[in-house]
């Protein structure tokens, strides 16, 4: 059913969700086996028809300058070659994983002979709103389908040519591997009212993951009949200590900031220590400025870096997801860790150090989703942590934390055996 034929949309949506927690109940007794072959044959026919996923891609590569897509996110939006072999290797590494659905992650025999088992179950129901990055549709779809969950996909319309292409694909995969057709499920209407709807059916969507702007964030934590994971914005930060390596600083200062601008672990922020400032930072600076990085920084970083613009103090809390940085130097370790966990988005940060003192106490005190020693913010990633792909960085606490993998998307049930035991 389409919600662009007429139907009613509060009808369209209410279809899909039903379908879903019907698929989600299949899916439940679906094997490991079956869900590793859809994986599998979903890798193997994203490479044989990548021709036809570039050509889809094409269509809204062409429609980008009318949505006022910034480079950054045109970026984003791109499928090359590369890209789709990089997506079906991410299928088959999800398939390598173990299935989380059935571990037994803690049991006890009581004195009175019962037996306790805390069993993984799936979530049920997921609704993942996202941004346009046609990689996430097929990352999502297999750490919900391999975690037992059924999805409803609602990415952005810029995206829309290649999602569908990649959720065809999947739909097909998965009638081969004997799995429900409606397991995985794209919004088809571009009308930004269904996502209310869809928030609204508690009894069919068990959970909704939002992937985008801080405004779509807390406007789906604000309209949410059930529980939310949510995915604030990356302010991430490299803080290079006294004792930090020139050689290594400049590295992960680069790699972090410029490996790829346009993501959530990109680093937005470098806090430097003051004695290693009039040495490290117009190195450093020289380095970002000759890749087309702006600089907005504190006094002390102006009078040291030619070219540097005076900071505000939005700058030291946003995220740019661009050529723009913003740099403070301070005066001790504290002070640092004060100033990241004020601006910071509890996200990715990073320090750089060769004193282990410092490392264990910015470990302990900078209070993020992932804290990096030595090592760049562009790591906090499922795939790199060794959980396959990921469905996004949380930076809640509750529930899930950091990169969302396959034992994120569960919960647990209690199974007990007895032999007539009564409670007395």
């Amino acid at each position: 059913m389409s919600a662009d034929n007429g139907n009613d949309l509060h009808e369209y949506c209410l279809d899909v969700a039903r379908r879903a927690k019907a698929a989600s109940e299949e899916l439940a007794q679906v094997t490991g086996a079956q869900k590793n072959q859809w994986l599998r044959t979903s890798a193997k026919l994203l490479v044989e028809r990548s021709v036809a996923l570039a050509e889809a891609n094409h269509l809204d590569l062409a429609a980008a300058p009318g949505y006022g897509l910034t480079p950054a996110e045109v970026d984003r939006l791109k499928l090359t070659p590369e890209r789709i072999d990089a997506i079906a290797h991410a299928l088959e590494e999800v398939a390598m994983l173990p299935d989380p659905i059935g571990e037994v992650t803690w049991s006890s025999v009581r004195p009175s002979g019962l037996v306790v088992h805390r069993v993984r179950v799936p979530l049920g129901v997921i609704f993942f709103i996202y941004e346009s990055r046609p990689n996430v549709t097929a990352d999502a779809a297999a750490l919900c389908i391999k975690s037992g969950n059924a999805v409803i996909l609602r990415g952005g319309k810029e995206a829309v040519h290649s999602n569908t292409a990649i959720v065809e694909i999947l739909t097909e995969a998965a009638a081969d591997a004997g799995l429900p057709g409606d397991a995985v499920q794209l919004v088809a209407t571009p009308d930004r009212a269904a996502i209310s709807h869809f928030l609204r059916m508690p009894e069919y969507i068990n959970v909704t993951i939002p992937r985008g702007g801080e405004g779509l964030i807390r406007r789906v934590s604000e309209e949410a009949r059930m529980p939310v994971i949510k995915h604030y914005t990356g302010n991430c930060h490299v803080y290079l200590d006294k004792a930090a390596d020139p050689d290594m600083a400049e590295q992960i200062v680069i790699n972090a900031k410029c490996q790829r601008m346009g993501v959530c672990n990109a680093a937005e922020s470098l806090v430097v220590h003051s004695a290693v400032a009039a040495s490290l930072l117009p190195r450093i600076a020289k380095a970002l400025l000759d890749r087309g990085v702006e600089i907005r920084g504190d006094e002390r970083t102006c009078a040291l870096v030619h070219g540097a613009k005076p900071a505000t103090e939005a700058d030291w809390s946003a995220e740019y997801l661009g050529p723009v940085i913003s740099v403070k130097v301070v005066d001790s370790l504290d002070e640092a860790i004060r100033h990241i966990n004020r601006y910071g988005s509890q996200h990715t940060d990073s320090i750089v150090t060769g004193d282990l003192r410092a490392a264990r106490e910015f470990t302990a005190r900078v209070d993020s989703s992932a804290v990096i020693v030595n090592a760049s913010t562009r790591l906090n990633d499922g795939g790199v942590f060794g959980l396959g792909a990921e469905i996004g960085i949380s930076t809640d606490k509750f529930h899930a934390r950091g990169p969302c993998g396959l034992n994120e998307l569960t919960s647990y049930k209690y199974v007990v055996y007895g032999e007539g035991h009564l409670r007395q």
